[in-house]
């Protein structure tokens, strides 16, 4: 009697499975890939991780703003569609070219501030499928296939950016 009550009880209970099973709706095939937390805080920072499609000084920038960073350096890596430039000193601008699909060896920087806004300064060398490697002063940085990964250390005092005079640079103080 007792096998007949553990019987009709794992049966129900395999029933009561198979039930809940097909009442489960399935997802849908196209739905977009679940939201990702891009970043996580460590002991001198943050660890930020961003994927295919990002923009990576948006990223930066925002995640200043939200954690109300004072000062920080940073250094990266990963795959992107960079945009880099070459200062042109008699011209005070920077002379653009856009890249495609290249790992990107080494990322440093820092965040500072400039008219209540983060300033970043940033430069990278990255190469591409014939490892040719090309870098200078990061303009913009989409993510590529793949990551980029930036690690940010943060520093205590608040730190502002200003136009040099004699260059029309802007450059970092540390007053």
């Amino acid at each position: 009697m007792r096998h007949l009550f553990l019987l009709l009880g794992l049966s129900g209970c395999l029933a009561g499975a198979a039930h809940a099973q097909t009442a489960r709706p399935m997802p849908a095939t196209s739905a977009a890939p679940a939201a990702h937390p891009k970043y996580t805080r460590t002991p001198t920072g943050f660890l930020l991780v961003l994927r295919q499609g990002d923009d990576v000084l948006r990223e930066l920038e925002q995640l200043a703003l939200r954690e109300n960073i004072p000062s920080a350096s940073l250094t990266g890596l990963g795959f992107g569609h960079p945009t880099f430039g070459f200062w042109n000193a008699q011209t005070k601008t920077y002379a653009p070219k856009a890249f495609r699909d290249l790992e990107l060896a080494s990322l440093t920087g820092s965040i500072a501030w400039k008219d209540g806004q983060p300033a970043l300064h940033l430069h990278g060398v990255g190469a591409d499928k014939n490892f040719v490697p090309v870098g200078g002063h990061l303009l913009a940085l989409e993510v590529g296939t793949g990551s980029v990964e930036l690690t940010i250390v943060v520093h205590d005092k608040k730190l502002s950016r200003a136009e040099d005079p004699r260059n029309g640079a802007t450059v970092l103080g540390v007053e």
